[in-house]
Order: structure tokens, then C-alpha cells, then sequence
């Protein structure tokens, strides 16, 4: 090695022993800002969910969900998916959380003639009658959760005196045409019945 590298590595050596951290001299205030910071989410939790509690309570005059039949029929339709939630028709923001309407989960959807069946694992199941049914239709968001044109299926149903838009997703998207073809055809089967 040459006297020049020598010295350029021996003033390395000894500048990067010297570099240290400071020294935490004032604990009281780091551990001030943790508490602080601590607080202040929590806070915001609990906010949040106090939201939701209230929500919940402004949409309390919502009727119970149905229930499925004894005997529904056979199914025409079954997809295994998503729920992304329930809001108010045509106002895709306007979440619903009564009756666990709000809650996402894993879903599966039965379409028989008697009408729709919705079973959520850990999450409250329902059913929406065929005569309830009043549209179906892919879009691109619903409540907290936005995809690309066409990535969620949404049906209209009404309960009690609100129309509601209902999210679902799919595991094979390519599925949601053929969802809306069949629950349109039906709801358009009912209307020509009843006419008559």
C-alpha cells in the first residue's frame, strides 16, 4: 500500500470511530411525545367508531333483513365473492350499517326464484325476496371501496321505504354479466307477471 492510502484509511478509521450519537439527555419529553402520540390516536379511534355507533343509530327505523325461506327454490346462479356493504341508491358514499349492512366479509350468493340469498361467514347473513328486487347492474365503486369500470356488481333492492345499493366482487369477475343478465331478466319476468 502506498503511504497516501495508508493515511487516507487510518483518517477514516479514526473519524468513524469518533461519530457516537448523542446522548438522550431529556427522556421526560421523548417519552412526553410517545404518550402524547399514543393519546391522540387513540383518540381518533374512538371517534371513528363512535361515528359508526351513530350512524348506526340514525338508520335505526330500518325494518329487520329477511330471512331466507325453508324452501327457496332451486338455484339458478351461486358466486362466491366479496360484500363490500350497503348504501343508500343511487348515493354511493351513503354507507348503511344497521343490521350489519356496513360490515365487509367474504360472501356467498344464491339466486333462486324466491329471490336472493346472501350467507356472510362472521358477518349477519340475509335475504332479499325477488319482489324486492328492483335492478342490477355492474359500476366501478360503492362506500370505501373504488375499482375499475365494471369491477363490482351492484343490486337495488328496497326495504321498508329505502332503496338500497348492495357491493359485491366476484372471485371470477367475468361472472357479474351474467349476474346482471339473470337478475334483470327475472325482475323484468316479475313485472311482465304483473301486468297481466
Amino acid at each position: 500500500m502506498t503511504p497516501a492510502t495508508l493515511l487516507t484509511t487510518g483518517l477514516g478509521a479514526s473519524l468513524a470511530a469518533e461519530q457516537k450519537s448523542a446522548e438522550v439527555t431529556d427522556w421526560a419529553a421523548r417519552v412526553g411525545w410517545l404518550v402524547g402520540l399514543a393519546l391522540f390516536v387513540a383518540l381518533v379511534y374512538w371517534l371513528m367508531r363512535e361515528g359508526w355507533k351513530w350512524r348506526g343509530t340514525l338508520q335505526g327505523d330500518l325494518p329487520e333483513l329477511s330471512a331466507a325461506p325453508e324452501e327457496p327454490g332451486e338455484a339458478r346462479l351461486t358466486m362466491s365473492g366479496r360484500y363490500h356493504g350497503s348504501t343508500t341508491a343511487g348515493q354511493w358514499l351513503d354507507r348503511i350499517v344497521a343490521h350489519g349492512l356496513g360490515t365487509r366479509s367474504r360472501v356467498e350468493l344464491t339466486l333462486t326464484d324466491a329471490g336472493l340469498d346472501v350467507v356472510r361467514p362472521g358477518a349477519a347473513d340475509f335475504f332479499v325476496p325477488r319482489e324486492v328486487l328492483r335492478e342490477a347492474r355492474l359500476d366501478k365503486g360503492i362506500a370505501g371501496k373504488v375499482l375499475t369500470e365494471g369491477g363490482l356488481l351492484i343490486v337495488t333492492w328496497a326495504h321498508g321505504e329505502r332503496l338500497i345499493d348492495s357491493g359485491f366482487r366476484s372471485d371470477h369477475a367475468a361472472e357479474h354479466n351474467e349476474w346482471v343478465e339473470a337478475i334483470n331478466s327475472m325482475i323484468n319476468k316479475t313485472e311482465t307477471e304483473g301486468a297481466r
